[in-house]
């Protein structure tokens, strides 16, 4: 007893150092860009990817990836974020493509693959089947952080992002059915297929809105910022654990969950600076697992095995390329014909060659049972992929949206806001001079404060209009951001009803259909 005792605590103290060597090496990376600028031309995410190849290239191993510990400890987080920031508006508008995309995309990109692999290269079409399942599910972390940071329009990303969330739930559902298939786990036919897709994604979908709506109205009742805050981390791994363990897809459980703590349960149970709090905690948190992940894909690289599958590689890589360029123009055109959403070409251009492969992918491959054939073939094929689409596509992201002129104007729109945010809050200011009568202070002191906060404010009213003059675009954004504002003002008064008790349940946004038709 005193044995193995000593011995977990050998273990518990190995891991720590490894994660501590990870976090160290990670965060290091983190300031590059700071100290050397050039570096900022490469988004952070594949920098780590670099910097890993680099300890790969002279043999040192940071940590094992394994199927739990991307599936089970750093997936949760990474959906929950996502989920938690992605505006359910957003989302509606554009919930039929991004379907067509997750459901339909993931099986004519298994399709093609598998088939591509099977015909021009000889594969067996099991293995085949499965090299196609592990990477039809995309991985656009850096490429959406990239949009975020040049400014593209909230739709390309909020497509890439919608998609990503649902196929990671419809590739794991269909690997796990391919998986099952030639170990005599499952029935191969029309109905069981559909019966078994229905069965894993319902359950997803029952407990994550169980679990959302139940910590939704639980935190109407404190306001305890630190408990909220601890609940939404519990929410996520619960969700995840405990669907999987009934039969369901913890992926669709955990973004389902997700959406709905974070555009209804943050509504009805949390104030605006506990909203703000859980916010940045959550993007602490999906800094930091990404920091791990990417790092660890390149760590993880097997040269010698990559030389020996470069041709599966380059077949898979083409075959995938070209099916996801197949998907994404029939499943775009079929989408304006359903609901009249049109996916422009420019933008079916950045979301075929920003679907990029990660952790999920990895993931999949190394989850392959070790009693069926080819799954070293399977690691080699997937890791050399998900390498090319990190590395060539993930660097090559930014020159074609300048090409495709879908950058945006992340800078002005700063500085706009900036302008705003000061004259906002020094009008503020000179509204408690206005109103504020303090014993003791002497008047002409105060009119004095006035004449120089209401001097600052007409400067800078000044330069707000100098911006709108320059750049007549930005009247654009100056009124969708208030837009914004009336409808989050209308979201606001509804929950603060709900919390007080004047009203049972959150009333469904009227201000939305009203300017939508003003606008129309």
């Amino acid at each position: 007893m005193v044995l193995e005792s000593a011995i977990s605590e050998e273990a518990i103290a190995t891991n720590l150092k490894q994660f501590l060597l990870v976090l160290s090496v990670s965060l290091g990376v983190a300031t590059l860009p700071q100290v050397f600028s050039w570096f900022r031309q490469i988004p952070y995410t594949l920098l780590l990817v670099i910097v890993g190849l680099g300890l790969a290239v002279v043999d040192v191993r940071l940590v094992v990836l394994s199927p739990v510990l991307i599936l089970s400890i750093f997936l949760p987080p990474l959906l929950f974020e996502a989920a938690w920031n992605l505006k359910w508006s957003d989302l509606q508008r554009d919930f039929v493509p991004i379907c067509l995309y997750a459901v339909f995309g993931v099986v004519i990109s298994i399709a093609g693959v598998a088939i591509g692999l099977n015909q021009l290269a000889g594969i067996s079409l099991t293995t085949a089947l499965l090299i196609g399942a592990s990477l039809s599910a995309t991985d656009p972390v850096s490429v959406t952080a990239l949009f975020r940071e040049l400014g593209v329009g909230t739709r390309l990303v909020t497509l890439m992002e919608g998609e990503s969330l649902f196929n990671d739930g419809m590739a794991v559902v269909a690997f796990g059915f391919l998986v099952a298939l030639p170990l005599g786990n499952a029935e191969l036919g029309f109905q069981p297929i559909l019966l078994q897709f229905f069965q894993v994604v319902g359950i997803g979908v029952a407990i994550g809105c169980l679990i959302g709506f139940a910590i939704s109205y639980l935190t109407q009742r404190f306001d305890l910022p630190m408990v909220e805050q601890s609940l939404t981390l519990v929410s996520a791994y619960s969700t995840y654990l405990i669907t999987e363990d009934l039969g369901g897809s913890g992926v669709i459980g955990v973004v389902t969950t997700g959406l709905i703590l974070g555009n209804f349960g943050s509504r009805i149970g949390m104030n605006p600076r506990t909203r703000i709090i859980v916010s940045e905690f959550w993007e602490f948190l999906a800094f930091f697992v990404n920091s791990i992940v990417f790092l660890l894909i390149g760590d993880q690289i097997r040269f010698a095995s990559l030389g020996e599958n470069l041709q599966i590689i380059a077949i898979t890589v083409a075959a995938m390329i070209v099916m996801r360029a197949v998907a994404l123009f029939i499943l775009s055109k079929l989408s304006v014909m359903m609901t009249q959403s049109q996916v422009s070409l420019p933008e079916q251009t950045i979301l075929w060659w920003g679907g990029l492969r990660g952790s999920v992918s990895i993931a999949l491959a190394l989850s392959v049972p070790t009693v069926l054939p080819g799954r070293e073939k399977i690691i080699a094929t997937v890791f050399g992929v998900v390498l090319f689409t990190l590395l060539v596509q993930g660097l090559t992201i930014k020159p074609l949206l300048q090409k495709l002129n879908l950058l945006g104007d992340a800078p002005l729109r700063e500085q706009y806001l900036q302008l705003v945010a000061r004259s906002v809050a020094l009008e503020r200011v000179l509204q408690y001079l206005q109103t504020e009568k303090r014993p003791g202070i002497d008047p002409e002191f105060i009119r004095y404060q006035e004449k120089l906060v209401t001097g600052e404010i007409a400067e800078l009213q000044t330069k707000i209009d100098k911006l709108h003059n320059e750049y007549p675009n930005l009247q654009n954004f100056t009124t969708e951001q208030f837009r914004d504002e009336l409808l989050a003002i209308e979201a606001d008064t509804y929950a603060e009803f709900v919390k007080s008790g004047r009203l049972n349940k959150e009333l469904a946004p009227m201000l939305e259909d009203v300017l939508g038709h003003q606008r129309d």
